[in-house]
C-alpha cells in the first residue's frame, strides 16, 4: 500500500525526553501546515482538494464541499475514491451538535456465512478480494445524497459539476496518479471494461497522459439529474446487476432497492479535557481509539516523550488489549449487541492498565476473548472545515486499491472487495491480517466491521481538529498517533501527520514500525523487553485540519485553519481559502 513518497520523522532518546525530527525522504524537515483564513480542505488528490475549496468559496458549507470532494475523488482518485464502495461521515456543526452517517457496503441478500470456503472448509484464495463475488452493495452515492439533502445548502448539479467535468474531459496524470494506476495493471488486463478505461492501448498510462472516463461521466450525469434513485432503482443498478451476474457475482436488483443509509450517534469520549468524536459500529474505529486513549490517559506520555521505549511499550500494550475486543466483540449493530458502554468505561481501562506488565512485553496468547479483563479496508480520507466552524470528516473505501478490480459493465464504476472485511472463517486472517470472530460473520444485508475512523476533536465547545486516514487495520492506530502527536507531543499538524508510526493489532504478535520510528537504542530496549519488531515501508495517508494555529497554543495572524496532507503519498494536497 506504500506507493507514495516517504515522510519519516525521527530519532528518539531512550529516556523520557524524545527528540523528534519530522523528515521527508532525504532528511528535509516537514513543510509548514497550509494556512487558511475561512476554510480548509485536505484530501488525497490535489484536484479534489481544489474542488472542495472552490465550493467553500462559492458559499457552500463543509457538507456541500464534502459531497463535491467525494464525487470528484471517484474520478481523479479511482484507487480509493468511489461510487462503487462505501464509507462513513462524521459531522460536527458550528453549534457543537454532532452526527454520523453510515453508508457502509452491505452483504448481498444471496450471501452465506461460508460462501468463500471450499468443500473442506478452507478459504478459497482471492475469492473475497477479486472479482464480482467479492463486492458488497455500494453505499457511497446514497451517503452523499443523504448528506447533501439533510445538511447541505447547494444544489446537486452544482456540487457534481466538477466531477462530471473531470470524467468527461479528463485530467492530466501526475507521477502519484501513475504510480497508483500501475499497481493494478495486470488485473486491469484481465477485465476488459477496466482495461478500456485504465490502460492506454493495453499499456500503463504515463505522466502527462490524460485519463478520460466517458462511461463514468454518463453515470454521474444520471445521478446529477435524478439523485440516488438513478443508482439504486434505475438503469445504473440494472447494469451493475447484469455485469455481476455475467461475472459470477450474486448482486440482485433487490440489493440496490433495499440499500439504506443509517444516521447514528457518534462515539464520544474524553481524553484529558478533549472530546473525541468518532465512528460508531459498524466501524470499530471510534470505540478502539477511545479505548486506547482511556488506557493511555493514566500514563505521562508527554513526560516520557515521542516514541520513547516507555511510551511505545504502553501504546503497544493498549493496542494489544483494544484489538482483542475489536476483533471479538464488535459488529453491525443491526445484527450484534455491541458492548460499547463496557468497552468505553474508564474503570475498564483501569483494569487493563492493572494487567499491563511493567518493563516487559505482554503476550497475545495470554490476552484473548474470554480471559480477564476481556470477558465475554484500501481507503481514502478527507477533512473539511468551513467559515462558520462546521467540520466534516469522511473516510470511504473500495477496501483494497481499486477494490475487486472489476468495472461494472458500461457504468464506469469500479466495484469494492469489501466482503473480505467480514470474518471469512474464525481464526483466519483477512487481507489486513485481522483475526476476527463470529460477531463479524457474513449474513445477508449485514455490513462488515470496519476500521475507518473519521474523527473530530474539540475542547470546551470549540473545534480543535479534524483527522483520519486510510490504512486497513492500521487506520485506528494512525489516527490515534496523529492525535497524540498534537495533544501530547506539541507537534504542528504537518509534523504530527508526517511523524513515523508504530502498530500492533493483537495478532500477529508483532510490533510494526516505520523507518526511523525507533532509534537503535530504543529498539534494543524494546527487544530486551521481549517485543518482536518488524520494520516496514511507511503506511497510511493522513489528511487533517487543526483549528486556531499550526500547533496547539500557537496563532498566526488572520489565519484560523491549518491543513496537512501526508507526505507519504502523492498527489494529495491541503487547500485553504
Amino acid at each position: 500500500m506504500g506507493l507514495k513518497h516517504l515522510s519519516v520523522a525521527a530519532t528518539v532518546a531512550m529516556t523520557g525526553v524524545a527528540l523528534m525530527v519530522a523528515a521527508v525522504e532525504a532528511g528535509a524537515a516537514s513543510p509548514p501546515p497550509v494556512p487558511g483564513e475561512n476554510g480548509m480542505v485536505a484530501t488525497a488528490q490535489h484536484l479534489a482538494s481544489k474542488v472542495g475549496a472552490d465550493i467553500l468559496r462559492q458559499g457552500g458549507n463543509a457538507v456541500d464541499a464534502a459531497v463535491a470532494v467525494g464525487y470528484a475523488l471517484a474520478v481523479v482518485y479511482p484507487a480509493a475514491g468511489n461510487l462503487g464502495g462505501g464509507g462513513f461521515m462524521t459531522i460536527r456543526f458550528a453549534d457543537g451538535r454532532t452526527t454520523f452517517l453510515d453508508f457502509r457496503e452491505k452483504a448481498p441478500l444471496a450471501s452465506t456465512e461460508t460462501m468463500y470456503l471450499d468443500a473442506s472448509g478452507n478459504p478459497i484464495p482471492k475469492a473475497s478480494t477479486r472479482g464480482y463475488l467479492a463486492a458488497g452493495v455500494p453505499g457511497s452515492v446514497a451517503g452523499f445524497e443523504t448528506a447533501l439533502a439533510k445538511y447541505g445548502t447547494m444544489k446537486r448539479d452544482v456540487v457534481m459539476a466538477p466531477a462530471i467535468n473531470y470524467a468527461e474531459n479528463g485530467f492530466t496524470l501526475l507521477q502519484g496518479d501513475v504510480n497508483l494506476l500501475g499497481d493494478a495493471t495486470e488485473d486491469f488486463r484481465k477485465d476488459p471494461a477496466s482495461a478500456a478505461i485504465f490502460l492506454k492501448n493495453g499499456q500503463p498510462f504515463q505522466v502527462g497522459d490524460k485519463l478520460v472516463q466517458k462511461d463514468l461521466a454518463n453515470t454521474l450525469k444520471q445521478i446529477a439529474s435524478t439523485g440516488a434513485d438513478a443508482f439504486y432503482k434505475g438503469p445504473i443498478a440494472d447494469e451493475i446487476v447484469r455485469a455481476s451476474q455475467a461475472g459470477k457475482g450474486i448482486f440482485s436488483k433487490a440489493d440496490f432497492e433495499q440499500y439504506n443509509v443509517r444516521e447514528l450517534k457518534p462515539i464520544e469520549c474524553n481524553y484529558k479535557g478533549y472530546t473525541i468524536t468518532s465512528a460508531p459500529p459498524p466501524s470499530s474505529g471510534g470505540v478502539v481509539i477511545c479505548q486506547i486513549l482511556n488506557i493511555l490517559e493514566g500514563y505521562p506520555l508527554k513526560e516520557w516523550g515521542f516514541n520513547s521505549a516507555q511510551s511505545v511499550h504502553t501504546m503497544v500494550e493498549a493496542m494489544r488489549h483494544a484489538y482483542v475486543d475489536r476483533n471479538s466483540a464488535l459488529g453491525d449493530p443491526d445484527f450484534v449487541k455491541n458492548p460499547i458502554d463496557r468497552l468505553l468505561d474508564k474503570k475498564y481501562a483501569e483494569s487493563i492498565r492493572a494487567v499491563i506488565p511493567a518493563g516487559k512485553a505482554g503476550n497475545s496468547k495470554d490476552v484473548a476473548p474470554g480471559t480477564a479483563p476481556h470477558e465475554g479496508t484500501n481507503t481514502t480520507h478527507y477533512s473539511i472545515t468551513d467559515k462558520d466552524g462546521n467540520a466534516v470528516a469522511v473516510t470511504y473505501t473500495l477496501n483494497d486499491w481499486f477494490g475487486a478490480r472489476v468495472t461494472a459493465g458500461s457504468t464506469g464504476v469500479l466495484l469494492n472487495d469489501e466482503m473480505d472485511d467480514f470474518t471469512i472463517k474464525p481464526g483466519v486472517p483477512n487481507l489486513y491480517g485481522l483475526v476476527q470472530g463470529k460477531a463479524n460473520a457474513i449474513a445477508p444485508g449485514k455490513r462488515p466491521l470496519s476500521s475507518m475512523s473519521p474523527t473530530i476533536v474539540s475542547k470546551d465547545g470549540k473545534l480543535i481538529m479534524v483527522v483520519g486516514s486510510p490504512g486497513g487495520s492500521r487506520i485506528i492506530t494512525i489516527t490515534l498517533q496523529t492525535i497524540l502527536n498534537v495533544l501530547e507531543h506539541g507537534m504542528d499538524i504537518q509534523q504530527a501527520t508526517d511523524a513515523p508510526r508504530i502498530h500492533h493489532q493483537w495478532q500477529p504478535d508483532v510490533v510494526y514500525a516505520e523507518p526511523f520510528a525507533l532509534s537503535a537504542d530504543t529498539k534494543k530496549i524494546l527487544e530486551g523487553m521481549g517485543y518482536k519488531i518488524t520494520e516496514q515501508k511507511p503506511w497510511g495517508d493522513v489528511d487533517a485540519v487543526l483549528v486556531g494555529g499550526p500547533a496547539l497554543g500557537q496563532t498566526m495572524g488572520k489565519f484560523r485553519y491549518f491543513g496537512a496532507n501526508d507526505n507519504r503519498r502523492q498527489p494529495g494536497e491541503a487547500v485553504g481559502y
